[in-house]
């Protein structure tokens, strides 16, 4: 960050009551201040669950010149857009009305707040769920169907298959306004897309998930 520009954001963050105020522990979640700038970024606090492997993350960042909020599941990393904020009063007035909801939600699965799309296209009801490894080639089964999990533009993750001691990862996406399955790997965080999962279909995604899925791990697992 420019010099100036940190400092400004030091300056406002310092004087902000709100952040005197935070509970050590919200929902099982830890309180951490953090107070660092990181590229084009100031963070300020998280609150964190290292065995559920979530965490939500308060920062200022340059480029916008906003205040934000980053949710972290497993390796999944968002910017949830209804905290955007162009000062910490306006900020402070959402996470006093949404935050505790928010926490609640990536804490602990709740169907009634899935999408009905979800729910019609019988994503959590899939027989086919039980066939999933809970390993394969060392990469456990983080997420599964039956707990979808929304993140950002429409789209859920259904499977998450995770490697975390090398930040690597395979994830089967749905999204809702496409109506379209679809597979991305990570290998240390840098993504790549794969065209070998992409169908509309479970009866489809299942078929490419018996021939492709242990193939897809296995090559991963090779490259990192």
């Amino acid at each position: 960050m420019k010099k100036e520009q940190l400092e400004k954001v030091q300056a406002e963050v310092s004087v902000w009551t709100y952040l005197q105020s935070l509970p050590p522990k919200k929902n099982n979640f830890k309180l951490k201040i953090l107070m660092q700038e990181v590229a084009d970024t100031f963070l300020i606090y998280s609150y964190e669950n290292d065995d559920l492997k979530r965490k939500t993350t308060i920062y200022y960042h340059e480029e916008t010149k906003e205040y934000k909020l980053l949710v972290t599941i497993g390796l999944t990393e968002f910017c949830a857009i209804e905290y955007i904020s162009e000062s910490l009063d306006k900020l402070e007035r959402i996470l006093k009305e949404r935050f505790d909801n928010l926490l609640g939600d990536i804490s602990h699965f709740k169907r009634e707040h899935i999408s009905s799309i979800i729910e019609d296209k019988a994503i959590m009801d899939w027989e086919y769920i039980d066939n999933l490894p809970k390993e394969i080639d060392g990469f456990k089964l983080f997420i599964n169907p039956k707990e979808p999990v929304k993140i950002i533009n429409g789209s859920y993750i259904i499977i998450d298959y995770c490697d975390f001691s090398k930040e690597s990862n395979f994830i089967i996406y749905y999204n809702v306004f496409r109506d379209e399955f679809f597979g991305e790997a990570r290998l240390h965080r840098i993504p790549e897309v794969t065209y070998e999962y992409d169908c509309s279909e479970l009866k489809d995604l299942e078929s490419l998930l018996a021939k492709n899925l242990q193939a897809t791990l296995h090559k991963i697992r090779e490259r990192i």
